[in-house]
C-alpha cells in the first residue's frame, strides 16, 4: 500500500493510534532510506501505558519503533495495524 508523500514537519508530533482507536503515542522522528526517501519506521514519544504493555521493538536509544509495514494511513492521525506490530 503506497502512502501519499507528506513533508516530515507534517508528520512529526502526530498522534499514533491503532485501527481500533487505541492511542500509542506521538511521532518523535522517522527513519528513511536516504537514497530513495522510502519510509522505514517511526519513532514514538509520549508513549501510553497501553503501548508499554505491547512489547514492541525498541532501538538502541530505548525508543519504541513502529515499522513501515504497520502503517495503514497518515492523515490527522497516523493509523497503524496492531497485528503488524506484534
Amino acid at each position: 500500500m503506497a502512502l501519499d508523500k507528506k513533508p516530515l514537519k507534517e508528520i512529526l508530533g502526530r498522534l499514533v493510534v491503532t485501527k481500533e482507536g487505541k492511542k500509542l503515542g506521538m511521532v518523535k522522528d522517522i527513519s528513511f532510506e536516504t537514497r530513495t526517501g522510502e519510509l522505514i519506521q517511526l519513532l514514538l514519544k509520549e508513549v501510553t501505558s497501553y503501548t508499554k504493555n505491547l512489547n514492541l521493538e525498541i532501538n538502541q536509544d530505548k525508543e519504541i519503533v513502529i515499522p513501515y509495514n504497520a502503517i495503514i494511513a497518515i492523515g490527522d492521525f497516523v493509523v497503524v495495524s496492531e497485528e503488524d506490530l506484534i
